[in-house]
């Protein structure tokens, strides 16, 4: 934790509000979604932030999540939980992506992917307020990040994830502390279970945007990416969507940063990237819908983005819409086709949700959605290192003469 955060400090949240009634919901209270359903959204005094801060002083400070502080929620230092949360690079893919395509990779997190974004900022709320044991459904990488912040800060966590979810998820989860359970069934099923056991009052709901604060950990990729480009955004963001929490946030970021004056009215075209076997965000933005149905056999190699159903479908279909973007399905062969052509050409092990950006990526390049010369970056949600590989079988005997040409 570095120096900025050894006292407790102001903070400008002044309530939550529903984000599709507008009705307000105090602050420092515990919160689920709205009344009507839908998630909540943190509200700041960006008058009185713009007051009190300029955007220098943010640059001039370390570069991790917490010099974002001001524009976060949690009100004590003492609450903050950290495992080293930096800001993460972007890398360029000159030969498989393009001379202006960079990717953000969010593997050099802890836990490996972008998840510590949105769960230590959910985890040190629910510290703030009290919570004393959390459930949630997982398809891996989010259960890892709140496995190890829930354990750091003493929060009890119990993770339900499907039975075909990656092994090395499933090991991490329980390494580090939560009690996680595979499901027969995908994360939307996990996710009743969940649901069931928080109104019976077993435990507290930690499912995608069904709590107010994972948006706000999230919506620091926005905030980073401004700083990183000197204030001005990239020409479009393709981002890997499931529950779509890091779109939401970045969206949020962007209008955030424009009312304190840090950047102007220019946004990226937002694409929200699915995959071809789970699109449901895809078919109801091509069908014109302010929401999306449930995508029934959902099924794919990128199984973040397996997502049948979003409680903030709404919220991503209308960012992508206001910002001039698409949301866009690929298929697994595509995905794994980029995921080679990352590691092989440029020397980046992307995840297969990164796959799916760079298979985007490619496919609006040809289709015309963005041009060559469009400054664009990718996410990268998670560590490579995560995902199966293909075998590399050759084996030397040193014993025996070695045909070096061969070699």
């Amino acid at each position: 934790m570095n120096q900025n955060l050894t006292t407790d400090r102001e903070t400008f949240v002044t309530h939550l509000e529903c984000s599709i009634t507008g009705e307000r919901y105090e602050a420092d209270q515990l919160h689920g979604l709205s009344r009507a359903g839908r998630p909540l959204l943190v509200r700041y005094d960006l008058d009185a932030v713009r007051s009190t801060i300029s955007r220098d002083t943010i640059a001039a400070r370390p570069t991790d999540l917490w010099r974002w502080r001001e524009l976060l929620p949690v009100r004590h230092t003492a609450n903050i939980v950290s495992l080293g949360e930096i800001e993460t690079p972007l890398v360029p893919i000159p030969k498989s992506g393009g001379p202006n395509v960079l990717v953000k990779d969010e593997g050099r997190l802890p836990t490996g992917s972008f998840k510590a974004r949105g769960l230590v900022m959910a985890v040190a709320m629910a510290k703030e307020l009290g919570v004393t044991k959390i459930a949630m459904p997982t398809n891996g990488n989010a259960g890892a990040a709140l496995a190890a912040y829930a354990t750091r800060c003493g929060i009890e966590t119990i993770v339900f994830c499907p039975d075909d979810t990656p092994e090395i998820n499933v090991r991490e989860i329980a390494m580090q502390g939560a009690r996680v359970w595979r499901v027969n069934g995908l994360i939307d099923d996990c996710g009743a279970i969940v649901g069931k056991g928080a109104a019976e009052g077993r435990w507290f709901d930690f499912s995608t945007l069904k709590e107010p604060y994972r948006i706000e950990g999230k919506k620091t990729m926005g905030l980073e990416l401004a700083a990183q480009f000197g204030w001005k955004l990239p020409d479009a963001i393709f981002y890997p969507t499931g529950g779509g929490t890091g779109l939401i946030g970045m969206w949020k970021a962007f209008d955030e940063l424009e009312k304190l004056g840090w950047i102007g009215s220019e946004r990226p075209k937002m694409f929200a990237v699915q995959a071809s076997g789970c699109a449901p965000i895809v078919r109801a933005f091509e069908a014109g819908e302010e929401h999306a149905e449930r995508w029934e056999d959902a099924s794919t190699v990128a199984a973040g983005i397996r997502v049948p159903k979003a409680v903030g479908d709404f919220l991503i279909l209308r960012a992508v819409r206001e910002s001039g973007g698409q949301a866009l399905a690929v298929g697994d062969p595509a995905i794994l086709k980029a995921v080679d052509a990352a590691a092989k050409q440029d020397g980046l092990l992307l995840c297969p949700e990164g796959g799916a950006t760079l298979a985007a990526y490619t496919q609006a390049l040809s289709t015309g959605l963005v041009d060559e010369d469009d400054k664009v970056v990718l996410f990268n949600c998670a560590t490579g290192l995560k995902y199966p590989m293909p075998e590399a079988p050759q084996a030397l005997d040193r014993t025996r003469p070695i045909d070096f040409d061969a070699l």
